[in-house]
């Protein structure tokens, strides 16, 4: 029997957890909505969630799936990904059953839930964009946003139609800047600032597109980002891997919303030597290490959204360059996720400048492979 000790990763997509687990000598136990190839590749065991992504996880699938798992494994607990922030009541689950290796419910409620978040960071003196639970009488210049919603595509103008889940937010001006970094639930260390950008439609103005790291910040608003995370630590308790979404605007910054998980950058903060799963599972352990160092360049990801259905995934020769690389003969609805693809280059200009192109490159095969 391997030494290896086993974990289980429970995410909407658990590829990039799991090759990280694996390469810091773990053997990962995946449940996500995808079963892509690559993760099927590094995964120990997997179990597809039943079910639509784009509603959610659901707790009776997740339950069946984890204990599928479990039943054949010995785990010595869970990592969750994505796919968490707005049902806190599955994490509380979760945690009684097993060992959990990350955000409890009750920290993940605490920075998801708007009037909170904005509550703390006004005692913290961090700026904070303004919010209401309500639509604003004149509408201009607000944003409706879904409580705990990520990805960016819930995000809509103020003046389109509502639901009871979402709140407002007033917008603010300035480039999007992401910072992954660990905690120990006193303390953080940040591991990076990457450059976000959006994928835009009609009905989706703010879908995450991708990022490139690193981004470009003078000396005094990376300390200024870094000191409000170090505060923002101390008073929620956050631990392991998390990521900080900021609108910075010269030397103004405004905190916009926190991930309090393994994020969508862990991809391209990947160190060339250990792992960010191994430095997550410390940090949950109270053992907060120094950020890795990387090598000069700059690398970015990009998300390669179906324009058009496809019927049918072709077993097509994926590029080293991709990763959740979709199984063949899988239908792929208009606006789903087809992949990821990867960029390098001296320059962060440079790498989402290819991460486009290699973008627009699967979009064209997926195209001549239907015709």
């Amino acid at each position: 029997m391997s030494d290896e000790p086993a974990v289980l990763i429970a995410a909407i997509s658990g590829r990039a957890l799991a090759q990280s687990a694996r390469r810091s000598g773990y053997r990962p136990l995946v449940v996500d909505f995808f079963g892509d190839q690559d993760t099927l590749q590094v995964a120990r065991d997997h179990v597809r969630l039943t079910g639509s992504f784009a509603n959610g996880i659901a707790e009776n699938a997740l339950s069946t799936a984890l204990e599928t798992l479990v039943a054949r494994h010995q785990p010595i607990g869970i990592v969750c990904g994505s796919g968490f922030e707005d049902r806190p009541r599955l994490l509380d689950g979760i945690a009684a059953r097993w060992r959990l290796f990350g955000n409890s419910a009750e920290v993940v409620s605490k920075v998801k839930r708007p009037e909170t978040l904005s509550a703390i960071c006004r005692s913290l003196d961090i700026p904070f964009p303004e919010i209401s639970p309500t639509k604003p009488a004149d509408p201009t210049g607000w944003l409706a946003k879904r409580i705990g919603g990520a990805g960016g595509s819930h995000v809509r103008p103020a003046s389109q139609p509502g639901s009871s889940t979402v709140y407002y937010q007033r917008q603010v001006r300035g480039a999007p800047i992401s910072l992954l970094f660990l905690a120990d639930g006193v303390r953080a260390a940040a591991v990076g600032f990457s450059t976000q950008w959006e994928l835009a439609t009609a009905s989706r103005p703010y879908r995450y597109g991708g990022a490139v790291q690193p981004a470009s910040l003078s000396p005094d608003i990376a300390a200024a980002l870094t000191s409000a995370i170090d505060r923002l630590v101390a008073a929620t308790s956050l631990v392991g891997l998390n990521s900080a979404d900021f609108y910075v605007d010269g030397e103004r910054f405004w905190l916009l919303d926190i991930n309090p998980r393994p994020g969508a950058t862990l991809d391209i903060f990947e160190p060339p030597e250990g792992s960010l799963f191994a430095l997550h599972m410390a940090a949950c352990a109270g053992n907060l290490a120094a950020a890795p160092r990387y090598p000069a360049g700059a690398k970015a990801a990009a998300i390669v959204y179906a324009e058009d259905d496809v019927a049918s995934i072709p077993n097509v020769d994926w590029p080293d360059w991709t990763a959740d690389r979709p199984q063949p003969g899988i239908a792929v609805k208009t606006g789903e996720p087809l992949c990821t693809v990867y960029a390098d280059d001296d320059v962060a200009a440079g790498a989402k400048a290819l991460a486009d192109e290699r973008r627009r490159m699967i979009l064209s095969w997926m195209h001549a492979g239907r015709q």
